[in-house]
């Protein structure tokens, strides 16, 4: 819960720049932030953005250690060599993008991961912002393992057939019958990526296969509206939906196995 910590408990984290296991073996890097403590605690994965594996992403790895998550942030624009966060994203922009089946095979090494550490409670999560919330949203169907999924904003879940990619093959909205773990959902209805009908037509889906999904929508919010460096940022509803993540995940990842 937000702000409910004791002004006399001891609090401490330690985060750090590591390597992993990811998609066909590659050694990836890897943003690592957890608890101080025995633990156990649960793990949550964050798919980075479109802007590239940058210093958001970081913070938010460190917000999530200061709520009780290991938290693992993998760099899947690493096969595209290094630089800064958005040299770095261009190129992989430039490439036609990240292919989800490398994006997916780095996920599901973070969830390996996670869950082979001593101090792990077993449960795993994974969230992921604009593009990253589409990754998201893709691993939950097609990833064996994950406990609970949350979707930020996820543009091109809703991808008419020309839309699609070498990259991005598949819509992703098609895999909403395999969706394997609970989902939340976090839109803006300002936002146009996706759009508030691509919206409802994911939420037709969830229902038409009977998932476990909660889909909050904000007005006066459009796209990244957690994006606190931008003019895009609506702190008001970024504070509310960031407390729906954590009575989320609390309640499918703050349990030992």
């Amino acid at each position: 819960m937000w702000n409910q910590f004791k002004t006399d408990e001891y609090q401490g984290m330690l985060a750090e720049t590591t390597a992993m296991v990811g998609h066909k073996g590659d050694f990836i890097h890897a943003y690592f932030s957890r608890p101080l403590g025995n633990g156990p605690f649960p793990g949550v994965i964050l798919i980075p953005h479109a802007p590239g594996w940058d210093e958001f992403y970081r913070e938010t790895a460190r917000r999530f250690s200061q709520h009780g998550y290991m938290a693992l942030c993998p760099d899947i624009y690493c096969r595209f060599g290094h630089g800064t966060p958005e040299e770095i994203a261009a190129k992989a922009r430039g490439s036609g993008g990240v292919p989800d089946d490398s994006v997916l095979g780095d996920c599901e090494g973070a969830m390996k991961y996670l869950r082979a550490l001593p101090n792990s409670n077993g449960k795993i999560g994974i969230i992921g912002t604009c593009s990253g919330g589409r990754h998201s949203f893709l691993a939950a169907c097609r990833i064996s393992g994950l406990n609970a999924a949350v979707d930020c904003w996820g543009a091109r879940v809703v991808a008419a057939k020309q839309d699609l990619t070498p990259a991005q093959p598949v819509a992703a909205i098609d895999y909403t019958s395999s969706l394997a773990c609970p989902l939340l959902g976090i839109f803006g209805n300002d936002d146009r990526f996706p759009t508030p009908e691509q919206v409802n037509q994911l939420e037709e889906e969830l229902k038409k296969y009977g998932k476990n999904y909660q889909f909050y929508r904000y007005d006066g919010a459009g796209h990244g509206f957690w994006y606190y460096h931008g003019d895009m940022y609506r702190p008001k509803q970024a504070m509310d939906s960031w407390q729906k993540v954590f009575d989320f995940f609390g309640k499918y990842l703050q349990v030992n196995v």
